[in-house]
């Protein structure tokens, strides 16, 4: 087989052609980096290896360009890599930024349970399901809650106070109930700071 051809695409990837026929899109700089040029001679083994390569090659570029807006835990950033990469790619790269320390699941995990906690108002039951659907660790999970400080009630009567005006209303106290609820907290925790805000009323 030879390379007859090599057109630029969009994305950086460019159109390889082999004997007269398109065969398949290569990142530019795989194929850059590695010499492979109009009428090189190639073999199906060496055209497997240069399209494994591009594709790790681009599942490094996509973790870093998500990485760039924002962090990730490994779980989500290999789920978002596979969306156009594949498996494999995607777990070398996320190790790749694991070994270059901008994956890292317990900081992710301590700064995302802080804003669960303390921005949205969650409950550290409700912040443990919301960890463990990113793909964090159980162990990681529990060190990271027994480390937050957070009194239950506190958190449920800010909320209170903030979001809802006449608790005194029925339909308006229902709401709050639910809305506590969903966000991960106990009756019990509930009833006492709704019955020490009425009673303060």
């Amino acid at each position: 087989m030879r390379i007859t051809d090599i057109k630029p695409r969009r994305k950086q990837l460019s159109a390889v052609y082999i004997d007269g026929e398109f065969a398949v899109n290569i990142d530019t700089r795989t194929l850059l980096e590695n010499r492979f040029d109009v009428g090189r001679e190639l073999d199906d083994e060496e055209l497997h290896a240069l399209i494994e390569l591009s594709d790790e090659n681009r599942a490094k570029e996509k973790a870093l360009w998500l990485l760039s807006s924002r962090s990730h835990s490994k779980k989500e950033l290999a789920d978002k890599i596979r969306r156009t990469n594949s498996a494999e790619a995607a777990a070398k790269a996320v190790d790749r930024m694991e070994e270059l320390g901008l994956v890292n699941d317990a900081d992710f995990a301590r700064r995302y349970a802080d804003k669960l906690i303390f921005s949205k108002g969650m409950s550290k039951r409700a912040a443990a399901m919301e960890l463990r659907r990113k793909g964090i660790d159980r162990d990681v999970i529990d060190e990271t809650l027994d480390a937050v400080e957070v009194d239950p009630r506190e958190q449920i009567t800010k909320i209170l106070s903030k979001k809802y005006t006449d608790l005194s209303d029925e339909k308006t106290k229902r709401r709050a109930v639910a809305a506590l609820q969903r966000l991960g907290y106990g009756w019990d925790d509930i009833r006492g700071a709704l019955n020490e805000l009425c009673e303060g009323e």
